[in-house]
């Protein structure tokens, strides 16, 4: 061994001088020099290290970007196929009079650019008044099945997930069972139900009540509400309610409110999607803590004040989920449409998505019914996004600029 090796920590050299302070010193030698004093030879300087350790990181970066994609490639290659260009080619379908005939890539379709729109949102005629009277129907369906199903949903989890209650499971599946059965067959049946002389109607006349033609009646509920107060005639309506129109429809008929048939539709649509919501809300109800609800309840804090102050922030996140997924949803309502009325009695169950339908398949339109489905697109993401603007976190703490 050479004798730098051997001798112990602070024994002095040949020269007199220790070891000790001499690391730190001539780090805070390096640290403080000038800056623009080169290194000594063969020395690394200050920024050697960084760099050298900059490049490896660099490398694994770009290789571990190039496994990500490489590894999402099949998934990436099937939505574009599946989904991106049908969305496209729908797109362009759009743009075009097209009777599904030929190739719409072809010269044989007739390019009209925004005709289709046009017709639909701008120009008076039939083509409008229908599309507005479709917006109508389905925008009493939106505000009247959303709210429904959300807090019936809310209620039936609320009730599940009580631990002292008897029979969970079975009531756990009796009020999920019309979720996964087939909107077809119970839209059979519910028509079976409100017939006139059907079962509902039945069990009005017990207590003295004589039930519409559920199915036949094309007025407006609010507006029969009003006719019956004594408010508004709904045969004759008269001021600026009939004066004054929106997409070709006057704002009597706007503000008339959902068909006698619209409303069973409604009931329909709250009664088969509640029990898919209520797993959704009960799936979060046992993720909070129950320390925190029993903390709570030895301060003397009552169900009501630990529902509107503990339960409902805590699920706020799964209860946009549920407005966005019931939002969604009832914007796109076809099959109960296409089996319990197809737009009768008066085209008051007319939905835009029965109406897309009906110009491409029906009328051998495809541009219009494939320009009414961009329409319906755009108003889903603007009402999802307003939607999301209101329920954004007010408390957070804006970031301080640097």
């Amino acid at each position: 061994m050479s004798p730098r090796t051997t001798r112990a920590a602070g024994q002095p050299r040949g020269d007199g001088s220790s070891d000790f302070g001499r690391p730190r010193a001539a780090a805070r030698s390096r640290s403080t020099g000038s800056p623009g004093a080169p290194d000594a030879p063969g020395g690394a300087g200050p920024t050697a290290a960084p760099r050298a350790n900059r490049a490896p990181r660099a490398g694994r970066r770009l290789g571990e970007g190039i496994w990500g994609w490489l590894f999402v490639s099949p998934m990436v290659l099937v939505l574009g196929l599946f989904l991106m260009l049908p969305i496209l080619m729908a797109l362009w379908v759009s743009l075009l009079h097209w009777d599904g005939q030929s190739n719409p890539f072809s010269g044989q379709a007739k390019f009209v650019g925004l005709d289709n729109y046009r017709a639909l949102l701008t120009e008076d005629g039939l083509d409008r008044t229908l599309f507005a009277t479709s917006l109508r129907n389905n925008a009493y369906y939106v505000l009247l099945t959303v709210p429904l199903q959300t807090a019936l949903a809310l209620v039936l989890a609320l009730v599940v997930n009580q631990r002292l209650l008897r029979a969970r499971s079975a009531l756990r599946t009796a009020f999920f069972f019309p979720s996964v059965t087939s909107s077809i067959a119970v839209s059979t049946v519910f028509l079976f139900l409100f017939q006139g002389s059907g079962a509902v109607n039945s069990l009005l006349s017990w207590i003295g009540v004589k039930g519409p033609n559920w199915f036949a009646d094309p007025r407006g509920v609010l507006s029969v509400l009003l006719g019956a107060l004594g408010i508004v005639d709904p045969d004759h309506p008269s001021g600026a309610l009939a004066e004054h129109s929106f997409l070709g429809l006057s704002w009597f008929q706007w503000l008339s409110g959902p068909s006698v048939a619209m409303c069973t539709i409604i009931l329909l649509a709250v009664w088969t999607t509640s029990g898919t919501f209520m797993l959704i809300f009960l799936a979060a109800l046992q993720d909070i803590p129950r320390e925190l609800e029993e903390s709570a309840a030895m301060e003397g804090v009552n169900r009501f004040q630990m529902l509107r102050h503990i339960t409902l922030p805590a699920l706020r996140p799964v209860l946009f989920l549920v407005l966005t997924l019931g939002l969604i949803s009832t914007w796109q309502v076809f099959d109960q449409v296409y089996v319990m009325g197809q737009g009768a009695p008066g085209n008051t169950t007319l939905t835009p998505a029965f109406l897309s339908y009906s110009s491409a398949f029906d009328d051998a339109d495809f541009g219009q019914g494939a320009a009414i489905a961009f329409i319906m697109l755009a108003l889903i993401l603007c009402l999802t996004a307003l939607q999301r603007w209101a329920f954004r976190d007010r408390d957070a703490r804006p970031r301080r600029k640097r």
